[in-house]
């Protein structure tokens, strides 16, 4: 691998087998941890620099740490430090060269060890930093919807229920036509409303029916249903990974999720299905040693919706996911408040990234 260069026979390596016991705990972290001598070698990389770098840990260990980095100079500088007790920790931004891939952006931290001449070099990827942040806010906000939509539903209800029934007392005391028309439309509006509430209600009254779901018999279901409702000008592809297990879970919630959102691109694509070229894509993916909702997995379902549309409105985009919010006139705005209340009710989290002409819905799920 470029970048990780093994030390010159004057440098005596440990062996990476002993270290491994005594900072295996580094591999709970979701943070890309090494331990390093103050020469540059290093003597132990946790599960997520493994990761990160796209290299195995046999690899690493033994090799020289700067070498890693667009930089190098700028960490051996800081080792030497950190071996003649200039600091107790040591903090600055670099670029992670990471296999095959482009330089990433990391916050490093060096910080000395109970032992001498060794060192802890932490790095925080600052775009892993920023989608963590955005994952905890999706996930506050939720829970705030939650209560939000739960409370002004049981406040609209009430009140609701008296007004229909005032109406209905009306019209039976109305003998002019005329003025039974406008008790009738009391009457149709107020049903409106309990409609709606009820469909706020619904995914917290509804009881979690856990059994064992095919990813891909839940993409097919709504496929066939997406393909149902628009048969012309629509094509809705696949890209699965057959291996991924099956999991735990409730499988018409994650159907309704899915549908939600594979509807909603159906309905943004009305000016691609017209001309003839719109498409959706399912997409499944494992995804390994990853961190979403303060909690790391070693593994987790990927699943990509992506279509050809328009993008989501950029007046919206941060705002996707709270109830009654819709980017199309008429639409109730409940859709995607639903899905992510669904996959929540997974452990699990969605996220959208969206651009003119390619909009991609990601649903992280755990897998066992």
């Amino acid at each position: 691998m470029e970048g990780l260069k093994k030390p010159t026979p004057t440098l005596s390596a440990p062996a990476a087998a002993p270290a491994i016991p005594r900072f295996q705990s580094f591999d709970l972290l979701a943070t890309l941890v090494a331990v390093v001598r103050t020469n540059g070698v290093v003597v132990f990389a946790n599960a997520a620099l493994e990761d990160a770098l796209g290299t195995s840990r046999r690899t690493i260990e033994g090799s020289q740490l700067p070498d890693c980095f667009t930089e190098p100079a700028i960490l051996h500088n800081a080792l030497e430090g950190a071996g003649s007790n200039e600091f107790a920790a040591l903090r600055y931004d670099a670029w992670l060269k990471p296999l095959n891939r482009e330089p990433m952006p990391v916050h490093v931290v060096v910080a000395q060890t109970d032992t001498p001449g060794e060192a802890i070099v932490e790095l925080l990827p600052l775009e892993q930093q920023a989608k963590q942040d955005r994952e905890e806010r999706l996930i506050d906000q939720a829970q705030a919807n939650k209560e939000l939509i739960r409370n002004l539903a049981h406040e609209i209800k009430n009140p609701l229920g008296g007004i229909r029934g005032a109406a209905q007392l009306l019209q039976m005391e109305i003998e002019s036509r005329e003025l039974t028309e406008y008790t009738q439309v009391i009457i149709h509006e107020a049903d409106r409303l309990q409609s709606l509430v009820d469909r706020l209600l619904a995914p917290h009254r509804r009881p979690h029916l856990v059994g064992d779901v095919n990813i891909h018999e839940v993409c097919e279901r709504v496929r066939s249903l997406i393909l149902a409702e628009f048969p012309k000008g629509l094509r809705v592809m696949r890209d699965y990974d057959i291996s991924i297990p099956d999991f735990r879970g409730d499988r018409e919630q994650l159907i309704q999720a899915v549908l939600n959102i594979a509807h909603n691109a159906a309905q943004a694509l009305a000016e691609r299905i017209a001309a003839g070229d719109a498409q959706i894509t399912f997409r499944t993916r494992i995804a390994r040693q990853v961190t979403f909702g303060k909690q790391r997995y070693r593994l987790a379902l990927e699943l990509h919706v992506i279509d050809n549309g328009p993008g989501v409105p950029d007046s919206i985009k941060d705002r996707i996911f709270y109830p009654l919010i819709s980017g199309r006139e008429g639409g109730s705005g409940l859709g995607l408040t639903l899905a992510q209340t669904f996959v929540q009710q997974h452990h699990g989290l969605i996220e959208c990234e969206s651009v003119p002409g390619r909009t991609d819905f990601k649903l992280l799920i755990p897998l066992p």
